[in-house]
């Protein structure tokens, strides 16, 4: 394994000089070309997995991620890119003092970051909204070169500033699932969606799937639902609304839908279940 530094230190004070960026999407040809360049590069995968190697290290790049190239490595693909692999790039150059990889002690008014170079983006659409404002200004030629270095100046921030889910205790890992659910029994009646639930949480959705499944053995999605339906039985056996007025309150924006997702789970329509259990309630006052 190479002794090679994988930590890029940034010292937030000295400029960053962009080039260039883009959007690579795959017809599923090729794979990423072999090659040394002499600028850093910046990757955030949007779909699929960029499969890539930077001289004796091996990524697997998933949605969501980014991965940082080095200057004077060789890096290339180590399997044919896929179809549905879309990714951002972006090139840019940096003072050899900000790649040190160990900043001076004894300069601790110069604020460095640290970003690992291959990372889970927490909230990945912010970064994505970088790289649009990047490249469209590119495209129609209104991007000031002030403006391309403090949004590749950004994009590191932002990098940097994403929890890293593998630091999570395995301990604390109940607690984060926990979280997600707490916030499912809070707001199911809500228009939530597993990435909804993950932003508010600051995590990636993908990570945080896992996460949730590993504890409560199913999906956000499922939960979601679950929490819903458990909410519409006691609806139907303790009011007197009528199947859309229910479907509504528990957050379902369509009737007919609600009906699905109530068959899916209860192995009956909602009015099946009135009719058949609402004989059955005990009055406990």
């Amino acid at each position: 394994m190479s002794n090679q530094p994988s930590i890029l230190h940034l010292n937030m004070i000295s400029p960053i000089k962009a080039q260039n960026a883009g959007l690579f999407v795959s017809r599923g040809l090729a794979r990423h070309p072999t090659r040394t360049i002499d600028s850093h590069e910046l990757i955030f995968v949007k779909e699929g997995c960029l499969s890539i190697h930077e001289e004796d290290r091996d990524f697997e790049v998933h949605a969501g991620q980014t991965l940082h190239l080095w200057p004077g490595r060789v890096h290339g693909g180590t399997r044919p890119m896929p179809s549905d692999l879309r990714f951002y790039w972006v090139h840019f150059t940096l003072d050899e003092s900000m790649a040190d990889d160990q900043p001076d002690a004894n300069s601790p008014y110069i604020p460095f970051l640290r970003m690992p170079q291959h990372k889970i983006i927490n909230q990945p659409e912010r970064i994505e909204r970088l790289f649009r404002i990047f490249l469209d200004d590119q495209e129609t030629g209104a991007l000031h070169a002030y403006a391309a270095n403090l949004l590749v100046t950004l994009m590191l921030v932002e990098v940097v500033r994403s929890r890293e889910p593998a630091m999570v205790d395995e301990s604390d890992l109940k607690t984060l699932a926990t979280w997600a659910n707490t916030y499912i029994r809070l707001n199911y009646d809500r228009p939530i969606t597993t990435g909804k639930i993950a932003y508010e949480l600051g995590y990636n959705p993908d990570y945080l799937g896992r996460i949730y499944r590993q504890v409560y053995n199913c999906t956000l999605t499922e939960a979601i639902q679950k929490r819903r339906i458990h909410v519409a039985c006691h609806y139907l056996l303790d009011s007197e609304m009528t199947v859309e007025q229910i479907a509504d309150k528990c957050g379902f924006s369509e009737p007919d839908y609600f009906r699905r997702i109530f068959r899916r789970h209860m192995q009956m329509s909602p009015i099946t279940y009135r009719k058949q259990y609402a004989h059955m309630k005990i009055n406990t006052h």
